[in-house]
């Protein structure tokens, strides 16, 4: 009875040791995923300074664009911080909150993005991918940088921007 109560312990053990070592090596799978998806996404050309302007700082990418949209009707939008910076960032964003914003357009408070963001053609990921994207964006180290704030329509921008155009 022992031998056989310790045998089954033995690959209980077993079981859970080979359930957390397939978590181990998932998770690296997902973030690696998760970073190519963001990089043919091209989440860095907005949301990294300089990129907008052709000189992206790569050493602070997807901190934040120094280069905004003036968009018709909407004023002057600045890409904001895609890192895990609490302060500045996603860093208090859950994954599920990154997953809804990047398909469908939301922001934790209930805003709506701006129009600019693709999440239109983001919104075909799968469930899996919009995950990837999610935990590879927290895997970030996290970098302080505050995109300049919402300028509104009429006022004068403190940083540079393009304009959109809307075809007539």
């Amino acid at each position: 009875m022992r031998t056989r109560l310790l045998a089954i312990a033995g690959v209980s053990l077993l079981s859970v040791l080979l359930q957390a070592s397939a978590t181990a090596t998932a998770q690296p799978a997902t973030t690696a995923r998760g970073e190519y998806l963001v990089r043919i996404m091209d989440c860095g050309g907005c949301h990294t300074p300089g990129a907008l302007g052709g000189k992206p700082d790569f050493s602070a990418s997807l901190a934040g664009s120094n280069i905004g949209f003036r968009i018709p009707g909407a004023g002057v939008l600045y890409p904001p911080n895609l890192t895990p910076d609490p302060a500045t960032g996603l860093g208090r964003w859950t994954n599920e909150q990154i997953v809804r914003a990047v398909r469908h357009g939301e922001r934790p408070d209930g805003r709506r993005l701006a129009p600019v963001m693709p999440w239109p053609s983001y919104s075909a990921l799968t469930d899996a991918d919009a995950a990837a994207v999610a935990a590879y964006l927290k895997s970030l180290p996290p970098q302080p940088g505050r995109a300049p704030a919402r300028v509104a329509k009429g006022d004068r921008p403190n940083a540079p921007y393009v304009d959109i155009v809307t075809p007539r």
